[in-house]
């Protein structure tokens, strides 16, 4: 077959092998070096994580439809929403945007063949497949009912196997996130392209730099707590059960000092993706790129220095949770710092609606009211009425999953095209976005409402007990917002499968993907769709990766090309000098 000009300046002949073509078979995907590929076998993996995760989490939901529960006894229950959080944290959202979209487009952003490490990289992600399987595992063996924060003395005084099962699978996982942060840094230091100085790195990479510093420097205390939790739990040695003399809050600096950062981990790709998305679909240059770019940097820095209030009624001292509390409002500073830039680089541009941009405009909305909720956790006076209660549980859905999860699927339509050859149908991509916005409001926007009037988390009925009575009226408020946030659910899910529907029908029918569907100007959109294995048959030329004014909508090939460059002025017509 011979291309078409309009296939050769696309970059998308038939003939011509990219990724996906370039070899076939088992063996060619499982001992690849690429780092396309490897990110693609990641996405596999993370997404079938979200769907675990998912499942547990509308069976969660359900059962609260009625005030005494209505599918499962309690344990049954707290073995559920153990699973539906470890399986949320550990298996989807900490290793989403850097371990797929990261490992595909770190290179190509850098305009470099592949990873510093390819054979470590490959490591990671056979890590993280063997950590996931002790998470099965331990679900299989069943009984994990700890919660996903495994705090002991519970942990290790019940369930012993498949408590040691998932803390296993925890130390293999941090193994893999710690190899990936070391490629990610090492690549961004060694493998930047003259020209691209750190103040020229599209801001994606900042965040993907920033988020392996944080991944070298506090998993490694994860690990150390998890394996000296499956010691005691087998062994009963005395370091964090006070039945042996050890000390259970000892567990809870440890966890959270890990745990904290771990929440940037999450986050900061997303605003990452957030910042590379938003001045595209704005035809504008970013706002204040260096504060937004250092601001990456304080976030992952700041983070290790607030773990403590989480613990505010743990008894720590009344000194230590001043600090603490004060050192969690100093997050916000860099965290506004984004917001503003993000809001006046939309501030007189050209919005363009795609589906990417509504996910965006999405998590600008959704995280924000996170992020303000938050300040009433850090807080002492208000804490201590919050604590451990749904009002802790909305605020924390509301950042990672409202963060996390829709920049995640922002960055899917955005790049789709990119990674796969392939364009997808925008009106249901805009539906997915609209039911995911509005389930998701409704499925956690009342539990703020219910921490406010003192609903407990993790709580497996609400209808009364000893020790917690429930009027008449409350218990008609808890039942009402309990519905209204299973309902919620239930939309979210949809929105959800809408959203994976339209990517993957779009790999059987969508219509080849131009080079520049978008009109991006980073580096990945200079290469073809999808890439070939090497990424670029030469290095490209580095530019500002947020100036569009040398791209030009091209009707024929339905995407963007660079216009072509100035024709010099003859020397007859040029104005003489003086």
């Amino acid at each position: 077959m011979i291309a078409t000009p309009a296939q050769i300046e696309q970059g998308t002949s038939h003939d011509e092998k990219n990724y996906l073509n370039v070899s076939s078979g088992f063996a060619s995907w499982a001992f690849t070096l690429d780092h396309k590929r490897i990110g693609i076998m990641y996405l596999v993996g993370i997404a079938v994580s979200l769907l675990l995760g998912g499942i547990f989490a509308l069976l969660v939901r359900l059962h609260l439809w009625y005030p005494a529960g209505g599918m499962f006894d309690a344990k049954t229950y707290n073995e559920i929403f153990t699973l539906h959080g470890a399986i949320m944290v550990f298996l989807f959202i900490i290793p989403s945007v850097p371990a797929s979209l990261g490992n595909f487009f770190l290179p190509i952003m850098l305009g470099a063949k592949d990873v510093a490490f390819p054979r470590m990289n490959l490591a990671s992600f056979y890590l993280w497949v063997i950590g996931a399987i002790f998470f099965v595992s331990a679900m299989l063996i069943s009984g994990l009912d700890t919660g996903w924060t495994f705090y002991t003395p519970y942990s290790v005084e019940t369930s012993t196997a498949p408590v040691v099962c998932a803390t296993m699978g925890v130390f293999i996982l941090g193994f893999s996130s710690i190899f990936t942060g070391l490629n990610f840094v090492v690549t961004v230091n060694t493998m930047r392209p003259p020209g691209m100085t750190w103040f020229r790195m599209p801001l994606f990479l900042w965040s993907l730099y920033a988020t392996g510093i944080i991944q070298l420097l506090a998993t490694p205390v994860l690990g150390i707590t998890v394996l000296l939790l499956g010691l005691e739990a087998t062994l009963h040695i005395g370091i964090f059960d006070p039945k042996y003399n050890g000390d259970p809050v000892l567990f809870q600096h440890f966890f959270w000092f890990y745990s904290h950062p771990a929440v940037y981990i999450m986050i900061l790709p997303a605003m990452g993706v957030v910042s590379e998305l938003l001045p595209v679909y704005c035809r504008k240059h970013i706002f204040g790129y260096k504060f937004i770019a250092l601001s990456s940097v304080a976030i992952a820095l700041l983070g290790f220095l607030v773990w403590g209030h989480h613990m505010f009624v743990s008894s720590q001292s009344a000194l230590t949770a001043v600090i603490f509390s004060g050192l969690t409002f100093s997050v916000a500073i860099p965290s506004g710092i984004k917001v503003f830039n993000w809001l006046a680089t939309m501030y007189k541009g050209n919005l363009y609606l795609t589906t990417g941009m509504c996910y965006v405009l999405s998590f600008l909305f959704l995280f924000t009211i996170g992020g303000l909720t938050g300040l009433h956790l850090g807080s002492l006076a208000t804490d201590v009425a919050l604590h451990d209660t749904y009002f802790v549980v909305a605020h924390f859905h509301y950042v990672m999953m409202g963060g996390s999860l829709i920049a995640f699927i922002a960055a899917l339509f955005h790049w789709w095209p990119k990674m796969f050859g392939k364009m997808y149908n925008e009106t249901w991509g805009r539906i997915s976005a609209l039911l995911v916005f509005v389930g998701f409001n409704l499925t956690f926007f009342p539990q703020f409402l219910l921490g406010s009037l003192g609903m407990p988390r993790r709580y497996a009925s609400y209808e009364g007990r000893e020790g917690f009575p429930v009027s008449e009226t409350m218990l008609q408020q808890f039942t009402a917002l309990h519905r209204v946030s299973t309902t919620g659910a239930m939309i979210l899910g949809v929105g959800l499968f809408i959203a994976a529907g339209t990517l993957i029908a779009a790999l059987y029918y969508g219509r080849r993907a131009p080079r520049n569907p978008w009109g991006g100007a980073t580096l990945e959109w200079t290469c073809q769709s999808p890439p070939i294995h090497h990424n670029f048959h030469e290095t490209p030329t580095v530019g500002d990766p947020y100036i569009y004014a040398n791209l030009e909508w091209d009707p024929d090939l339905e995407g963007y090309k660079p216009l072509p460059p100035a024709s010099p002025t003859p020397a007859h017509e040029q104005e003489p000098v003086g």
